[in-house]
């Protein structure tokens, strides 16, 4: 169960964390005159950040011992 939850969360806080990342530069981009980078860089910024996030995390919470079947 508490898998589920994980990856319910997990899959959400990515998702919203690209969105962030992807709004804030197209922003960025609107404000200044100058482009800073391009589209297709936004996009895998706003990708490979929230996706290697989402793998720490899960290596970190897979490390963690169960605390039901110890008891």
């Amino acid at each position: 169960m508490k898998n589920y939850v994980f990856w319910i969360f997990g899959i959400l806080q990515s998702v919203s964390l690209g969105l962030i990342i992807f709004f804030l530069f197209q922003t960025l981009k609107n404000i200044s005159s100058a482009q800073s980078i391009g589209l297709d860089t936004q996009i895998l910024l706003s990708i490979s950040f929230p996706l290697f996030l989402l793998i720490t995390e899960y290596l970190i919470y897979s490390k963690i011992p169960n605390r039901e079947s110890d008891a």
